[in-house]
């Protein structure tokens, strides 16, 4: 189970040792962003409980069969949940009477919320969170993002104590400058770190830069215009070494009333640390590799953060930019997250002490380059394309970002678990609304878009003037109450006169539910008693998911829409199998020679040989030498294509048509197969037989080549008519 390869043991080292030196920073900095609302002396005891929530992550997942170098720190978006979530415990009505209720009922919610995503994990929810509306964890990621730029001005201005950004304006006398140009030097050393090495992460340098720059000045002799460092952890919130003790909850009577806020907000904060784990596991993982694991995913993150919190610790999470880098820097295995999780540990033992004298305004300035790294990215992308006027369906992705924001400013001006459950209630409102509308994709009919049966000009010409009475309906989507309904309101509105055939295509159809199956049931009855037929185009074998019990009709479903087209025009021309049970006709009736003169019949009849090939006969295959062509008087034969779903017809030639004649015109290689689709009869004029021909009788020659570049031109009209319908 823990089998190490050897060979790897030194990539793996340089990878979890490179990847912790991005995590901590990032546990630090998260972790102290969680806990502002206490104050400025609960910095340090932040800074630890991020750490002890990354190590933690790591050793638990793991031990629970985690197997990949995907490496674990707090979040911007669990921490900015968290963060507000501490401030209502410390600001709210209900607020906790002291520190420590506050801390405990903190602690119990991280917990909580840790045993939710397992159980999501163990009842394979992975899936359906995979769902969520995305718009809900932008709103909640953007501001998150801008609340974590903004909380980090104090520092950087070199403040000794906690001043919110709301109060920055008051206090502009007591800015420090020196701490500000700290600041500028690690946020731009961060920012252009690409440019100067690609070989050491960008955190690294911003931090190394910073760091140099604050104790450089410090040494020069200009520390009072410099501001503090992290601090040392306070004697009322040092770091414990047992488990939190939690009994007090069902002892403290503000506790007690505060139960149905601790357990909303524990199952909000699961929801946005499922949601955004998968994401972030997908995002993270290798080129080309597709996690299938999500719910075992979330079991392993449920169960860390709920030791997190039973630790002092705070949500976990599956951190990008250090997980990157662990396989950059030659992470292939477990061992380098374990390498990560130790390098974690000692950061917050034995090295902590030295964690303690980074200064603040450094640390603050790489956050707020990861935080301007973390808005969301389709936010950005949906706001440009919604100045853009081009862009289709605006109103759409305005709804979106109408969302989007709405969730962000919820978060902040009422309360965090209300937005997280209203923004989902609302995502799921506007998908409803939008499965709601018609699922009618285009619809056309078939006076120009024909079938690719040959037919001879009498019927090409009925079908000009008849081919408008057959009506194709393309849908997507799913088919259900609604949508259904609004279906058949199209059908009746486009039947009601003229309509022969109503075909239904079913292709990009993902689902269709009992209701809307009876309602396409009542459709097909309401046409039958028109005398409209209907047909259904289904890509599939068989029935359409969820029809068989109501369109048994299976003469009438159709895997391509080619196929349901010649049938309709076959209905309409009262044509329908009537090739079969028909004779031969005579070379007279071809197509192509139905201007020749009884004389020059027969002179063009001497050169002929008659042929029969039984159903099911290759005529002749792609690549075969083009020798003859053919003139159709009995049965019928198509030129197919095969691809992964089954076989595309072509063509398919009938009596009086006539196919091969390239073989004539360039004598080059067959360019498809033709088979017999049933027993068939035609008349072969070969590349010998028309040499002949053209030096015994240039006259019929000429006529016959005049021909067939009419029919070539016919050919080609109709097939721009078709791709030009079928394009718009």
């Amino acid at each position: 189970m823990f089998s190490i390869n050897s060979s790897s043991l030194r990539s793996d080292v340089a990878g979890g040792l490179v990847s912790s030196a991005l995590a901590i920073p990032l546990a630090i900095g998260f972790g102290m962003f969680a806990f502002v609302p206490l104050g400025d002396e609960y910095f340090a005891y932040g800074a630890l409980a991020g750490l002890l929530s990354a190590l933690i992550g790591g050793f638990v997942c793991v031990l629970l069969g985690e197997r990949s170098t995907l490496v674990y720190a707090p979040r911007i978006t669990t921490t900015f949940f968290l963060g507000l979530l501490l401030y209502s415990l410390v600001h709210s009505d209900n607020a906790m009477p002291n520190v420590a209720s506050t801390l405990l009922a903190f602690f119990a919610i991280v917990l909580l919320g840790g045993v939710f995503q397992a159980l999501f994990g163990l009842l394979r929810l992975g899936t359906l969170i995979k769902f969520a509306p995305h718009p809900v964890m932008a709103g909640f990621q953007n501001m998150a993002a801008v609340l974590l730029l903004l909380v980090q001005l104090g520092n950087v201005a070199g403040y000794d104590r906690v001043i919110g950004f709301t109060h920055l304006h008051e206090h502009l006398a007591e800015i420090k400058p020196l701490s500000v140009l700290v600041a500028v030097l690690t946020f731009m050393a961060m920012w252009n770190a690409r440019r100067l090495s690609t070989k050491v992460p960008p955190l690294l340098v911003g931090l190394g830069v910073g760091i140099a720059a604050y104790y450089g000045l410090l040494l020069a002799g200009f520390g009072a215009g410099l501001g503090p460092v992290i601090g040392p952890l306070t004697a009322s919130a040092a770091m414990r070494s047992e488990l939190v003790d939690f009994s007090p909850l069902t002892m403290a009577e503000p506790l007690v009333r505060s139960m149905p806020a601790i357990v909303a907000g524990a199952l909000a904060l699961a929801i946005i640390a499922s949601i955004d784990a998968l994401l972030c596991a997908r995002l993270a993982s290798p080129p080309g590799e597709i996690r299938n694991d999500g719910d075992k995913l979330l079991l392993r993150l449920g169960a860390a953060s709920a030791v997190a919190g039973a630790f002092g610790g705070i949500t976990n999470g599956i951190n990008i930019g250090p997980s990157v880098s662990n396989r950059a820097f030659g992470g292939r295995t477990w061992v380098s997250v374990v390498v990560n999780a130790l390098m974690l540990l000692a950061a917050a033992t034995v090295l902590f002490p030295l964690v303690t004298y980074m200064p603040r305004a450094v640390l603050s300035a790489a956050i707020m380059v990861i935080a301007v790294q973390h808005i969301d990215p389709w936010s950005k992308q949906a706001a440009a394309q919604l100045v853009d006027r081009s862009t289709p369906r605006r109103s759409a992705i305005a709804l979106d970002l109408a969302v989007a924001l709405f969730v962000s400013v919820l978060s902040i001006a009422v309360h965090v678990v209300l937005a997280v459950f209203i923004g989902i209630a609302l995502a799921v409102l506007l998908f409803v609304l939008r499965m709601s509308r018609s699922s009618v994709r285009r619809t056309y009919r078939c006076d120009l878009v024909r079938s690719r049966k040959s037919r001879g000009p009498a019927e090409m010409a009925a079908l000009e003037a008849k081919g408008s009475a057959i009506l194709v309906i393309e849908l997507q989507g799913a088919l259900f109450f609604g949508s259904a309904e609004r279906l058949a309101q199209v059908i009746a509105r486009e039947t009601a006169s003229g309509t022969g055939a109503v075909l239904l295509d079913l292709r990009r159809v993902t689902d269709v539910d009992s209701t809307g199956a009876r309602i396409l049931g009542d459709v097909d009855q309401s046409l039958a008693r028109q005398s409209i037929r209907l047909g259904l185009v289904y890509g599939g074998r068989g029935a359409a998911p969820g029809l068989a019990g109501v369109f048994s009709a299976r003469d009438r479903i159709f895997p391509d829409i080619d196929r349901a087209i010649e049938w309709a025009e076959d209905g309409l021309l009262g044509t329908a199998d009537a090739s079969a049970a028909a004779g031969e006709i005579g070379i007279e009736q071809v197509s192509i020679l139905r201007d020749f003169t009884p004389d020059e019949l027969v002179v063009l009849q001497r050169h002929l040989e008659r042929i029969t090939w039984p159903s099911g006969q290759v005529i002749f295959r792609q690549g075969d030498p083009g020798s003859a062509l053919f003139l159709v008087t009995k049965g019928r034969a198509s030129v197919h294509i095969r691809h992964a779903d089954g076989a595309i017809r072509l063509v398919t030639f009938v009596p009086g048509t006539v196919f091969g004649e390239l073989a004539i015109l360039d004598q080059g290689p067959r360019a498809a197969t033709v088979t017999a689709d049933e027993e068939m009869t035609a008349f072969s004029l070969g590349n010998d037989a028309f040499a002949a021909l053209r030096e015994r009788e240039p006259a019929v020659a000429i006529r016959l080549l005049s021909a067939l570049g009419r029919e070539l031109s016919f050919r080609l009209r109709s097939a721009n008519m078709t791709i030009q319908q079928l394009e718009m």
